[in-house]
């Protein structure tokens, strides 16, 4: 099974890394903090936009972009709004593979220099021009689900699981 991870690059606002995390809990996701950090982890904003998932998450805190780069190995894809690629012209579903989607900072994204040395793997999510860009949290939940999708969504529950109100609550 591919493994999917986000890597939030220097991210500033707490409720945006809380919402990603909730993501992640609910997607079997690895979160990658790289510091600074524009909060702290025990921030009540960040809890309090992951919910009660705090907990269920699994991630890691790298002092910078070198640190993360000399524990990770895999495919890295950029998520900037310079990128020449969408999403889903790539191909996610190779099951061998481990896959980073990193995005970066809200005020300034991921540095030039670090984009230029991966041009081809730079991803633009579409929009028109009345904006900048996207959320992260919204660029993060469409590059996982997409990653999800081609990966037929691994093991994830297809319907509410009986462990929550179940397949069947509709027609109670």
């Amino acid at each position: 099974m591919a493994k999917n991870n986000i890597v939030l690059y220097e991210p500033e606002i707490p409720q945006n890394s809380g919402n990603i995390m909730r993501t992640c809990a609910g997607t079997d996701t690895k979160l990658h903090f790289i510091k600074p950090l524009g909060f702290k982890l025990e921030d009540a904003h960040l809890h309090r936009s992951a919910v009660n998932y705090f907990d269920n998450v699994d991630f890691e805190v790298y002092e910078n972009w070198e640190d993360f780069k000399s524990k990770n190995h895999g495919k890295m894809y950029f998520l900037t709004r310079y990128g020449m690629k969408t999403p889903h012209e790539l191909k996610l579903n190779n099951h061998d593979e481990t896959y980073y989607f990193v995005i970066g900072k809200e005020s300034t994204g991921v540095p030039k220099e670090i984009l230029r040395e991966h041009l081809d793997d730079c991803i633009r999510i579409p929009t028109n021009d009345k904006i900048r860009s996207l959320n992260i949290s919204n660029v993060a939940a469409v590059v996982i689900f997409e990653a999800l999708r081609q990966q037929d969504y691994n093991d994830l529950s297809r319907y509410e699981p009986e462990t929550l109100k179940g397949k069947d609550w509709l027609l109670k």
